[in-house]
């Protein structure tokens, strides 16, 4: 029985925060569209690489969702820096990931962890964009100077003559047409599309992502938290061999970083330090053989050792950072236990009900066909 306590209380502190996650994440990827994200990042120098890892880290975007956005923001014009900037950051942190660890880990983790996950993306960034031949050579894919645009929203007027824009500063006189840029009436409506969209992808492709994953490490967090003696774990939880043995089971793993928060959140309670697990929480989703094997065939070894060197050593440098920081200034790191008391144990209960509900597919349809009616649109 104690495993199942535990199992549920876990559960019970994770719900709420998740969910507040989840919904966070369907915004983004309503407000935040991948066309922009892609303009941003296009370009070389070290901008694009800052960009990306900043973007990035609040993307509610897995290790292998992730990919496929890194490979069109490539082809789209972005540096072999920034690509590899977006790659560490995303996966390694997200707004879904962050709450969970403000749950079961505490501000002061919840904090840091995005701050190191964010300083790994730019020191890999920065290290292939400093030794990348084809820096200089990178262009962002654009329109040729001799083509006519036909956007309709061109800020620029065109090389050649072209006929009446709808958006140029001179209007035919006896033009009495609606602009085509005139969307007015129809912003309300396109937002309230996009916001139920973005909550579809968050509840849907988003959540059945990390869904079972999750549940996984609920699992594996109790079961530590059950059967591993504290004392053991404590005795060799904060060396340099913890650490190593941390990436050598993190780098190869397929593991989220919502999945994993549970996890450390388990190690942490049975006594392992808050370096050591970040060692855990940094590695592991940067770096499965997915990653690897897509990273070796788009943009060749050389970065692919890069990437995966810089992942280690700062998830090494960040774990004995915090581990020092924390016993030079006696910080004290709250568990969820500590500090979700005051969360009303109704609003835990029905977070969980309506995550279990969203995790069965017939549910989340019926649910999806709701929103999308007239009647459950406005």
């Amino acid at each position: 029985m104690t495993f199942f306590n535990h199992l549920i209380d876990l559960s019970l502190e994770a719900a709420p925060y998740l969910l507040f996650g989840l919904i966070i994440a369907g915004l983004i990827k309503a407000w935040l569209p991948e066309s922009w994200v892609k303009r941003q990042l296009s370009g070389s120098g070290s901008k694009p690489i800052v960009k990306a890892a900043l973007l990035g880290a609040p993307m509610p975007l897995c290790s292998c969702s992730v990919i496929p956005v890194a490979l069109g923001i490539r082809r789209s014009g972005a540096s072999k820096g920034s690509t590899v900037s977006f790659l560490v950051s995303t996966p390694e942190t997200g707004v879904d990931s962050i709450s969970l660890t403000y749950a079961m880990m505490g501000p002061f983790m919840a904090i840091v962890r995005p701050v190191a996950a964010i300083a790994t993306a730019l020191t890999a960034g920065l290290w292939v964009n400093a030794s990348d031949s084809e820096n200089s050579q990178q262009k962002p894919a654009a329109a040729s100077i001799d083509e006519v645009t036909t956007s309709c929203c061109s800020k620029s007027a065109p090389a050649k003559p072209a006929t009446s824009s709808c958006c140029s500063s001179k209007q035919p006189a006896a033009t009495t047409t609606s602009s085509c840029c005139d969307s007015k009436s129809n912003d309300k409506a396109a937002k309230e599309s996009s916001v139920i969209t973005g909550i579809q992808f968050a509840f849907g492709k988003l959540y059945q992502d990390i869904a079972w994953w999750l549940l996984a490490g609920l699992v594996i967090a109790a079961a530590v938290q059950t059967f591993v003696p504290t004392e053991w774990l404590a005795s060799w939880g904060s060396g340099w061999i913890a650490k190593f043995i941390m990436l050598v089971i993190g780098i190869p793993m397929y593991i989220c970083a919502s999945a994993s928060t549970p996890i450390a959140a388990g190690l942490m309670l049975a006594g392992v330090s808050p370096g050591t697990v970040l060692v855990f929480l940094l590695a592991g989703p940067a770096t499965n053989m997915s990653t690897i094997a897509v990273l070796r065939n788009e943009l060749g070894q050389n970065i692919m050792i890069k990437y995966i060197v810089s992942v280690m050593a700062m998830a090494l440098l960040s774990g004995v950072a915090l581990d020092l920081l924390i016993d030079q200034h006696h910080i004290e790191i709250a568990n969820g236990h500590q500090h979700s008391d005051w969360m009303p144990l109704w609003l835990s209960v029905s977070s969980l009900i309506i995550l279990i509900a969203a995790a069965f597919k017939p549910i989340r349809d019926w649910a999806f066909d709701l929103l999308n009616s007239p009647s459950g649109a406005h």
